[in-house]
């Protein structure tokens, strides 16, 4: 299976995992695809539902998707922006950095957000107490070459045409409402921050937080997929066993690149969480065709 990348990097991103969270669901198609923690949206990209509803609490993120869907940020305008932001950032190095930070913790512009994210210490997307963005600059001010910014812009061209014609939300909410509209022929796929991993991915994901989510998946009428985190070379995730030790669990052992520290980036053992009914039978990837056709043989 050939999985292609969204233009937002984000810690814990599933790029790596996309093949194996789709091989072990099973769904059949009818009613919605559900992202409460859309994050940078490579699963649902990959999947690419007729259907779904896609939110996160992160403001920023849901606005480039938006944007893209709305034709507001295109691979044309945007190879414009990088090339005249990636010359400023070239001549002025961290210095512009800072100016673009500034300008978006003001304004808030997906285009500046996509500039932020990709100019990042090590590909970051942390956020203060306040809201505002402040990852340090990842000092190197020749970051946008041409084709660095091509991979970029094909990126963009890639989510939009995984969105034409077809009826996708993108809204800015908690979990919880977003779990309040999951009708039975749904599917919700929820990739939540790691307790004690990505704690300032925008706002705090504490304990009680991930208690709650657990519960309250539990009680889904539809079926669901959950991503979560098993253990590494320094601990257990004590919260799988206290929750789901009922359910179908999926183990993969993954190596992480990004991270704020050196401790965040060991290989850790992945769990997806899946409701008992929507467990797929084991199948052959060699048998899975090109291109996004993938889905129809997990409906």
């Amino acid at each position: 299976m050939k999985v292609k990348v969204p233009p937002l990097k984000i810690q814990g991103i599933k790029t790596k995992l996309v093949p194996f969270i789709l091989k072990n669901i099973t769904w059949h198609g009818k009613g919605k695809w559900i992202e409460p923690f859309l994050g940078s949206g490579v699963v649902v990209f990959n999947v690419c539902p007729e259907r779904a509803l896609l939110a996160d609490v992160n403001p920023h993120i849901i606005s480039v998707y938006q944007a893209i869907q709305q034709n507001e940020i295109s691979p044309e305008n945007l190879r414009y922006f990088l090339n005249r932001e990636g010359q400023f950032l070239s001549e002025l190095g961290d210095d512009y950095y800072y100016e673009v930070r500034n300008r978006f913790n003001e304004g808030h512009s997906p285009l500046d957000f996509l500039f932020l994210n990709r100019s990042c210490f090590n590909g970051m997307m942390r956020f203060n107490a306040n809201g505002q963005f402040n990852v340090p600059f990842c000092r190197k001010p020749h970051r946008f070459s041409q084709a660095y910014i091509t991979k970029i812009c094909n990126q963009v061209g890639w989510v939009r045409r995984q969105m034409e014609g077809r009826k996708w939300e993108f809204v800015v909410q908690d979990w919880r409402e977003t779990l309040s509209q999951v009708m039975r022929d749904d599917f919700v796929y929820l990739d939540p921050p790691y307790n004690g991993r990505h704690t300032d991915y925008f706002n705090q994901w504490n304990e009680d937080e991930a208690n709650a989510l657990a519960c309250a998946v539990k009680e889904l009428a539809s079926g669901f997929a959950y991503s979560t985190w098993k253990q590494n070379k320094f601990r257990v995730n004590s919260h799988l066993s206290q929750h789901f030790s009922d359910y179908p669990i999926i183990t993969k052992a993954h190596f992480y690149h990004v991270g704020a520290t050196e401790s965040l980036r060991h290989a850790i053992q992945e769990a997806l969480v899946i409701a008992p009914s929507h467990v797929a039978e084991a199948i052959d990837e060699s048998l899975l065709p090109a291109g996004q056709k993938q889905l129809a043989l997990l409906l």
